[in-house]
């Protein structure tokens, strides 16, 4: 006879996360699947679209986004708060198609002529970096010139743009540059411009399944899994 416990037990874990963690989530999740026999389903999207989702009443078992995001889940009670964990960091960065010239970013003014020099700069508009960047240009005072050679779409990998030779310059989180073939990562913006990104787990309140969503956060926070995150893009929490 099937219980109901059996059948929860059987069911994947679900998992909802940022743009950020694609690279890594793909070559540790296989992994954690072959030692747990617990299969994972994943759910991208940008961090304000994915608050949106849950304000709609979308649950998962756990999710992996911006420290901000999963303390305001805390805050109404529908993420766990002792189940949360930091697990890296990463900053925002800049790619151009593969082979092509890099141009110098090291500083703010040569980052500000490299933009004002590029035919076309693509970006989300709802992922964390897309929304810094504008605030960037308009900081450098150069929105006017930015904003009608601009490629936007709400989410993804935007360094995708650039692949398919449809965009100069992508600005992106770095661990999401990375996850795109056919792309060279120049570098960081300048200190100056930065934002770093904390990215943290929690347990949804709503799941039947924690203590397994807690053996994947215990997985994804050990020092081999670490070692992904690093190669990946990230930097130590």
């Amino acid at each position: 006879m099937t219980t109901q416990s059996d059948t929860s037990r059987r069911a994947p874990l679900e998992l909802f996360s940022s743009n950020s963690t694609r690279g890594v989530l793909a070559e540790l999740l296989p992994e954690f699947e072959r030692a747990t026999s617990r299969r994972v389903t994943v759910s991208y999207d940008p961090a304000l679209v994915m608050l949106k989702r849950i304000g709609a009443g979308e649950t998962a078992d756990l999710a992996i986004l911006g420290a901000a995001a999963i303390d305001a889940l805390a805050g109404e009670g529908k993420i766990v708060s002792e189940s949360r964990r930091t697990l890296a960091r990463c900053r925002v960065g800049i790619a151009v198609r593969a082979g092509a010239p890099k141009p110098d970013v090291s500083s703010v003014e040569t980052f500000k002529q490299a933009l004002l020099a590029a035919k076309s700069v693509c970006h989300t508009t709802s992922g964390a970096s897309g929304i810094h960047f504008s605030g960037v240009i308009e900081r450098l005072g150069i929105a006017d010139a930015i904003k009608p050679k601009a490629v936007k779409n709400e989410g993804g990998l935007i360094g995708e743009l650039v692949a398919r030779n449809e965009a100069d310059l992508a600005i992106q989180q770095i661990p999401e540059l990375m996850a795109v073939p056919g792309i060279d990562l120049v570098g960081p913006l300048p200190e100056t411009l930065q934002s770093v990104s904390v990215t943290t787990a929690g347990i949804f309140s709503a799941s039947k399944r924690a203590a397994e969503a807690q053996a994947l956060i215990d997985f994804l926070s050990s020092p081999a899994s670490l070692r992904v995150f690093r190669a990946k893009g990230f930097e130590p929490a």
